[in-house]
């Protein structure tokens, strides 16, 4: 069971990025799928993840783990940012636009997100592994909100990458989105063999982290990403549909 989750997370990566390839999303599609995305990764921590930490650990475990794991994952996004950040309305975006030209970040807009998100699926494999040690039902409805999340994600990295243009997009697709792939199975693996023994407090206390962690790209990514394509509010649509998806889920499982 937990091979064919993790499996199915990864292969989800490189199928997104062949879509963007063969279909070129329109925005309203992008809109819906990282908003669903979106909504069932917020449903997933809400009813799943911290529940089960705070089950395991205590609160200050678990709220110390969840701490950890968005500031990680924060601490990433300042340094592939050069320490400078800023919304497009921010007060401080000119001057962070000019601190960007003279150090630029590390790498171009699209290795820095597929950069990125494969440090996320380290995180987000290990919950699919620690989570099946917790309980399968678990490890099956944060397997499937991954799932969702790689596919929208690699959907837009595909667009991304597109745009750029240049020769060799659709190989540069595919690279970038197997190795966000790999990433997440070769984790699962790790937490899963290495992991599944070690104390439940623990368990609860890494589960808390990758919520963390991941709590950190939904808002930070996938929300804005949904919101910049809607029409008709058509991401706070899809965002309300996976959320309460995740919510009968947990409660029918």
């Amino acid at each position: 069971m937990v091979l064919g989750i993790a499996l199915a997370a990864a292969l989800a990566s490189p199928a997104g990025g062949m879509l963007a390839i063969w279909l070129r999303p329109t925005s309203l599609l992008l809109s819906i799928t990282v908003g669903l995305a979106g909504g069932v990764l917020l449903g997933t921590f809400a009813f799943e993840m911290m529940p089960r930490a705070l089950e395991l650990a205590s609160m200050p475990l678990a709220a110390g783990g969840f701490i950890l794991g968005l500031g990680l994952v924060y601490l990433l996004d300042l340094y592939v940012n050069r320490w400078q950040l800023a919304g497009p309305e921010a007060d401080q975006r000119d001057r962070v636009g000019r601190a960007h030209r003279r150090r630029k970040p590390r790498g171009s807009d699209t290795s820095v997100l597929a950069g990125g998100t494969s440090v996320e699926e380290l995180i987000e494999g290990l919950t699919i592994g620690v989570g099946a040690a917790l309980e399968p039902s678990t490890a099956f409805i944060v397997g499937l909100a991954i799932f969702i999340d790689n596919l929208s994600e690699a959907m837009s990295i595909g667009e991304l990458v597109i745009s750029e243009g240049g020769p060799g997009a659709k190989r540069r697709t595919f690279m970038w989105t197997s190795l966000i792939g790999v990433s997440l199975f070769a984790s699962a693996m790790i937490g899963w063999f290495l992991m599944r023994n070690i104390p439940e407090t623990l368990q609860g206390t890494l589960f808390a982290i990758g919520a963390g962690g991941m709590f950190y790209l939904t808002i930070t990514d996938l929300v804005p990403e949904a919101e910049a394509h809607q029409f008709q509010q058509s991401a706070a649509l899809a965002i309300g549909a996976g959320f309460l998806t995740v919510m009968v889920l947990s409660n029918l499982m």
